[in-house]
């Protein structure tokens, strides 16, 4: 009797594979689609050869920050700021959120507003509180948080658009009871500096 219960074991296990291999086979008749004759699109990158100096000669085209902010808008700069009002506050004495508040931003120094705990690599790049938020600071961080600061926790990809990074920080400029004085347009830009 003990054999029997074996033999009906291994049949039902048998019969459950097939039904399950039919199933799927039968599916797979039902649901079959063809491949296309032509892609949809074709996704092309070019990538620079390497040893290429492509992405340096971008870079280097990059208009700087004093000349743009002689034109920026700082009415458009409010609007793109709506981007940043999910992490950050820019009122005076406002709350500090996932970020700090953005009141006084711009001169001021780096991780140093009272009362939000900043990432070890804000932190490292403060040099102790002797950074300060420059309009030339601002402008590469907001360009690409991680890539000119590495080590922050902040988590925006960035703004890739010049006109809109001179924009906001025109913006950011008025969020202060005395904006900063524009720096000089015809002064040489400075460094962009990588943490």
């Amino acid at each position: 009797m003990n054999s029997s219960y074996v033999n009906m074991g291994v049949g039902a296990l048998l019969a459950t594979l097939f039904v399950l291999k039919s199933v799927s086979l039968a599916s797979g008749y039902i649901f079959h689609s063809e491949v296309p004759e032509k892609p949809g699109f074709e996704i092309v990158a070019a990538e620079a050869p390497a040893g290429d100096a492509g992405g340096k000669a971008a870079e280097a085209k990059e208009t700087p920050i004093a000349q743009l902010l002689q034109t920026a808008d700082a009415k458009v700069g409010e609007t793109i700021f709506k981007k940043c009002q999910a992490c950050h506050s820019g009122e005076k004495g406002g709350p500090n959120k996932v970020g700090p508040d953005l009141w006084g931003i711009v001169d001021r120094p780096v991780a140093e507003h009272e009362g939000f705990a900043y990432s070890a690599g804000i932190k490292t790049f403060s040099k102790d509180g002797a950074e300060k938020w420059t309009y030339d600071h601002l402008y590469h961080f907001v360009a690409a948080p991680k890539k000119f600061i590495s080590g922050t926790a902040m988590g925006f990809a960035g703004l890739p658009k010049e006109k809109d990074r001179a924009d906001l920080i025109a913006y950011l400029r008025t969020l202060a009871d005395t904006p900063v004085p524009l720096p000089d347009p015809n002064a040489a830009p400075a460094p962009a500096a990588t943490n």
